[in-house]
């Protein structure tokens, strides 16, 4: 069969798997994004079999995994660009330093707390700033996909959709600081070594506000709600692909954030645009979580050892006192003090990356530290979700009738 059959094919499966396993673990009453990741896991194990390597000739989990690299990106584009809209000037005035606060917070505390706890199992200061760099990261994509779902109100949901995306920023700077330290150790620091960080986030929002005021220009320009969506998708695309340009070497994330910002703020018609968005996106994102779940190697798992252990364990309470202690210096209601910290357990993609880039400045640890975050990332994606739903549906931010 041609490879387009092929990719066709697997978008069928694909789809169709998540629309079933969307009904399963709505009786469950478990979040959609859950089921997605988990049948997508399935789909990789099944897929991973020496039978099916026969029947098709090469590893097909692999092979999927692969060719969908392009909705992958294409999904992480518009769940950043759908955050964005969160950051309506008067809305964030409203909320204030609450989300800042936290969000500086959270990221600090994980990745301080990480690094000292894998400092104290093994006793290298080089690997416990590393992964204590990886720990800051959290998956926006999980968690906001599990509020708009239930279509959770409140506190709590209110200032979470702000905390998981200025995470993406302050994750990058704790990531900047500790590869910084660990080089120092090395006596390999450079220059480069600091500002990359900065370029990746500072270069990407000033690019993200550039491409925001096109895009403004051309939702003025062309008003059919056709044209509109075809403008949309062109420019979350471009603004991924060139983000991705190795010269450049821009966050997407932040830039398609910074590009959406600019929109809700700037324009006067960004609110047909969204709600078009809304509707085409979620096939994107099926598609995104159940090949996020077949990417995932459960063979990992028995090989992460006391330092896979700590990572998992000491990440969650950095970030849930981070969180705390973020809210209460904010003056936050209670339920926020209590409860934020809980939705920000999932990690996925960017803390993948991330290892992988560290991996490179101590390479004798480089197959340790991917496996501990891809493991970290198959634990933090099946009950993150989860745990988030069970905490929003408690404090009353989730209809028990969703």
């Amino acid at each position: 069969m041609e490879t387009k059959y092929i990719f066709l094919t697997y978008i069928c499966v694909g789809l169709l798997l998540c629309l079933i396993a969307g009904k399963i673990v709505k009786q469950l009453k478990l979040p959609n994004v859950t089921g997605y990741i988990l049948i997508g896991l399935v789909a990789g194990i099944v897929c991973g079999t020496s039978q099916m390597e026969h029947l098709f000739g090469g590893n097909v989990a692999e092979t999927m995994v692969d060719k969908f690299d392009v909705v992958k990106d294409l999904a992480t584009g518009f769940i950043a660009f759908s955050i964005g809209a969160e950051f309506e000037f008067k809305y964030i005035k409203k909320l204030g330093k609450t989300p800042v606060v936290i969000a500086c917070l959270e990221s600090f505390f994980a990745t301080v707390m990480v690094a000292i706890g894998i400092y104290i199992a093994s006793g290298n200061i080089q690997l416990a700033l590393i992964m204590g760099a990886i720990a800051a990261a959290t998956d926006p994509a999980a968690t906001i996909l599990v509020v708009k779902q239930y279509k959770a109100k409140g506190d709590v949901s209110r200032n979470l959709i702000p905390v998981v995306a200025i995470d993406d920023a302050t994750a990058l700077m704790m990531y900047g600081i500790c590869v910084a330290l660990a080089r120092a150790l090395t006596g390999h620091m450079s220059a480069a070594t600091l500002v990359e960080p900065l370029k990746e986030i500072f270069g990407a929002l000033v690019f993200g506000v550039v491409m925001g005021f096109i895009f403004t220009g051309l939702i003025k320009l062309y008003t059919g709600r056709g044209n509109r969506l075809a403008i949309t998708i062109i420019m979350v695309a471009m603004t991924v692909t060139i983000s991705h340009i190795p010269v450049l070497g821009f966050s997407p994330l932040l830039a398609c954030m910074a590009m959406s910002v600019t929109v809700v703020n700037f324009s006067k018609n960004w609110e047909p645009v969204f709600y078009q968005m809304d509707r085409m996106t979620p096939p994107i994102f099926m598609l995104f979580f159940f090949v996020t779940g077949a990417g995932m190697d459960i063979s990992v798992l028995p090989t992460i050892g006391v330092i896979g252990v700590v990572y998992i364990i000491v990440r969650v309470i950095g970030k849930m006192f981070g969180a705390y202690l973020g809210a209460r210096m904010s003056h936050a209601p209670a339920n926020v003090r209590k409860y934020l910290g809980i939705g920000l357990v999932p990690q996925a993609g960017v803390a993948i990356g991330l290892a992988m880039m560290c991996a490179s400045v101590i390479p004798a640890y480089s197959k340790q530290i991917t496996a501990v975050v891809v493991c970290g990332t198959i634990i933090y994606e099946l009950i993150g979700p989860v745990l988030t739903k069970i905490m929003l549906t408690r404090i009353g931010e989730i209809k028990t009738n969703k």
